[in-house]
C-alpha cells in the first residue's frame, strides 16, 4: 500500500527513538489504514432504514460480519486499530512458536469463533519475515473450512511474500511496506522476559545504511528494568 499517511507512520515505527506507547499506538493507527483497503470488497445489501426525514434503502455490510485472528503475541498490537473501523467483527486467536530443532512453526494454542467458517478472516501479523509462520497459520485457519482468508501484515520481506504466494496462491496479502531482503537476524524475534509485547512488535527494520537489510530494533537488545 502507498500512501503519505502510512508511510510517515512506518518512519516511526522504523526510529529506534520511538518509545513503546508512540510505537503501540502508531501500530494500531497503521492497522485501522490498511483495515480501509482490505475491506474494500466486502458484499452489501440494500435494507431499508426510516431516517428522521423519510424511509429510504441503503446499503449495509451483507451476511456474517468480519472476522480477525491475531498472531500471538505482536498480532494482538494491531486488533484495536481493526475493531476502531468494525467493533462488531469476531475475534480469534492463533499461537505459534518455531521449533528450534526443525525450524518450523508449531501451534501453542488456537481459539476461534464458533461460526468462523462462515465469515471473511484477516489474519494479522506485523511482520512477514520467511513466511513459515504465516504459511502455516493460514493452512490452520483453513482447516476451519474458512473458505476467504486474507493476510495483513505491516512490514514484509519478498521471502515471506513467495512462500505464501507458494502455499495459498488463493490468499490476498496487505502490506504496508516490502523491504528489500532479509539478514540472519530475521527470524529470531524474542521478546526480553518481563517488556511489554507491544514494544518489540517488530524485531526488525530497515538498516540506517538504507540497504533495505531488516536489523534488529535497539530497543528490543535493551534490557528491561526489574
Amino acid at each position: 500500500m502507498d500512501h503519505p499517511l502510512l508511510q510517515h507512520k512506518l518512519s516511526i515505527l522504523r526510529d529506534e527513538n520511538t518509545g513503546v506507547k508512540d510505537f503501540r499506538e502508531v501500530v494500531s493507527e497503521i492497522a485501522t489504514l490498511m483495515c480501509y483497503e482490505a475491506t474494500r470488497d466486502l458484499p452489501l445489501e440494500e435494507v431499508e432504514i426510516k431516517t428522521p426525514i423519510t424511509t429510504a434503502k441503503f446499503k449495509t455490510i451483507a451476511g456474517k460480519k468480519l472476522a480477525i485472528v491475531p498472531v500471538l503475541r505482536a498480532g494482538l498490537g494491531m486488533v484495536d486499530g481493526i475493531l476502531t473501523l468494525i467493533p462488531s467483527a469476531k475475534v480469534g486467536h492463533i499461537g505459534l512458536y518455531r521449533d528450534p530443532d526443525t525450524l518450523e512453526p508449531v501451534e501453542y494454542y488456537c481459539k476461534m469463533p464458533n461460526d468462523i467458517a462462515e465469515r471473511e478472516v484477516i489474519i494479522l501479523d506485523p511482520m512477514l519475515a520467511t513466511g513459515g509462520s504465516a504459511s502455516a497459520a493460514i493452512q490452520f485457519i483453513k482447516n476451519y473450512e474458512v473458505k476467504n482468508i486474507k493476510l495483513m501484515n505491516i512490514i514484509a520481506a519478498p521471502e515471506g511474500i513467495q512462500r505464501v504466494h507458494h502455499d495459498h496462491p488463493d490468499v490476498d496479502i496487505y502490506c504496508a511496506a516490502l523491504d528489500e531482503k532479509l539478514n540472519d537476524h530475521s527470524i529470531k524475534r524474542a521478546t526480553p522476559s518481563g517488556r511489554p509485547s507491544s514494544a518489540c512488535l517488530f524485531t526488525c527494520c530497515a538498516s540506517p545504511e538504507g540497504t533495505g537489510a531488516w536489523t534488529r530494533r535497539p530497543s528490543c537488545r535493551r534490557p528491561w528494568p526489574g
